[in-house]
């Protein structure tokens, strides 16, 4: 276990339920159980900007330091907006601060939106768990439970129809597999999606079945780690439509316009804020 005070923004419990993310549990009111890459960690808020992880130093700089993206300043990200100029964004941001967007595997990602389409956050983890129990590779963490590491394509592209749909697929199992089969084949290269321009890299993805705009745009901003990447969903053409008649700023908010609209869509989707007016 070793200890971290972090000094900028960072809320396990904003990002467990930020929608980005589909194998992390909130553990209690202080503690998430965080799996990826293979690794399940303990991660505890100990209050003050101070976090305790149950790993040594060399595995947090291993992995878990890029995966929570501490090398980015989201206090700076969040002081780019004018509080006069955006009122709206200005408070989401502060409704939202905490939220990060996590460095996540590209396949994993890309999988777990294909899977989310039509569907919502708990029946999307349900179905990733039972895809990583059907055939992932099973561990155990440093406080001896189970665990199941994420499948990799060969494994997902020799399941039968019958396999995929256990896993509460639905119509989404063809997806599923063709993906799998065209990593496999080198149809596309989701590594080298991350060093091309985020337009580029969303229309390669398009090319993908059962791959549409906002699936795209969620694996270029949580997968890809493309921070410019804006997938649009039913919250955030809400958000469009009510606060930006005559259209965001993107240009005004490049190359962050990704963290934005993660701001944005928790903020309409709390009922507390006073935005979430399913008729407006």
């Amino acid at each position: 276990m070793i200890r971290r005070v972090i000094d900028d923004d960072l809320d396990l419990r904003k990002i467990a339920d930020s929608g980005q993310c589909f194998r992390w549990t909130v553990q209690d009111e202080r503690t998430v159980r965080i799996i990826a890459a293979g690794r399940c960690l303990y991660a505890v808020d100990l209050g003050g900007g101070a976090f305790a992880f149950d790993c040594d130093d060399a595995g947090f700089a291993d992995l878990w330091h890029g995966y929570f993206d501490l090398d980015e300043d989201y206090a700076a990200i969040r002081g780019r907006i004018d509080p006069a100029a955006d009122p709206f964004l200005w408070r989401a941001a502060e409704h939202g601060k905490g939220i990060r967007i996590l460095r996540q595997d590209p396949w994993e990602t890309l999988v777990s939106f294909i899977i989310s389409q039509n569907r919502n956050i708990p029946a999307i983890r349900r179905s990733v768990e039972l895809l990583c129990e059907m055939c992932g590779t099973r561990k155990t963490d440093a406080r001896g439970g189970p665990f199941f590491a994420f499948p990799e394509p060969e494994r997902i592209a020799a399941l039968s129809e019958d396999d995929l749909k256990a896993c509460k697929l639905g119509y989404r199992w063809r997806y599923v597999r063709e993906a799998a089969r065209t990593v496999l084949r080198g149809g596309i290269d989701l590594p080298a999606l991350s060093r091309r321009p985020c337009s580029e890299a969303v229309e390669a993805l398009c090319a993908l079945d059962g791959v549409g705009p906002k699936v795209a745009g969620c694996v270029a901003l949580f997968g890809l780690h493309q921070p410019d990447a804006f997938p649009r969903d039913v919250w955030i053409n809400r958000v469009l439509r009510n606060e930006y008649p005559g259209g965001f700023p993107f240009d005004r908010y490049s190359p962050y316009n990704g963290v934005y609209q993660q701001y944005m869509f928790a903020y309409y989707r709390d009922p507390g804020s006073g935005t979430r007016d399913p008729g407006r």
